[in-house]
């Protein structure tokens, strides 16, 4: 932890800085990924500022709470650090791969709060009395939530990555393109293919 005390400033929405693309392409982001693999924390502390603001984007995006955007943003990069000998440049850029931390650390913390929620009002149901199962709506929506997250897992990684970034992280497709660093056809297709074959494993026809 010691390693992250420099990381501890998170910017806030309004940074101002040049993004990650405009400051350094996603070779140079791979690169600095690599470097920081293998121990160099000067490499990681440019990789955090090239791509802090992008990362906390998508985080206050999912997580909308700005204090707990904050943490989850600290989260994320601590398991950067910790776990960047898994990238693997051939599988994707590293924005890419950065980003697909930074949503489902995020999606775990909504997931959280959630369940905390639910706890609660599980409690105050069960000491009230309900005309009607006020549970059930909250259980179909829990296994709806956890069908989705079955169906995403079976897609390719490039398709799960250009549909996580496309729809849950909010981006348009040129910046899909851009931070998976491929052409904007390629982009579309992961995205078209992903969502083709996600109906089909949830069943939905129309």
């Amino acid at each position: 932890m010691e390693r992250m005390s420099r990381f501890s400033a998170v910017p806030s929405g309004d940074d101002t800085r040049s993004s990650p693309e405009d400051a350094s392409g996603p070779v140079a982001l791979a690169r600095l990924l690599q470097q920081s693999a293998g121990g160099d924390e000067s490499a990681f502390a440019e990789l955090y500022d090239l791509t802090s603001a992008r990362v906390f984007g998508l985080v206050r995006r999912v997580v909308r709470d700005p204090a707990q955007s904050e943490e989850v943003a600290q989260e994320v990069f601590i398991d950067i650090w910790r776990h960047c000998t898994r990238f693997d440049a051939d599988k994707g850029s590293a924005l890419a791969w950065m980003l697909t931390i930074a949503h489902r650390k995020s999606v775990d913390r909504v997931r959280s709060a959630e369940a905390s929620r639910g706890r609660d009002e599980t409690y105050g149901h069960a000491n009230i009395d309900v005309s009607h199962d006020s549970t059930s709506e909250s259980v179909v929506q829990r296994l709806d939530a956890e069908r989705v997250h079955e169906a995403l897992s079976t897609l390719t990684e490039a398709q799960r990555g250009a549909l996580e970034l496309a729809y849950l992280g909010g981006y348009t497709h040129t910046e899909v393109a851009t931070m998976l660093g491929v052409p904007l056809g390629t982009a579309k297709t992961r995205i078209r293919d992903g969502l083709i074959r996600l109906r089909e494993t949830l069943g939905v026809t129309t």
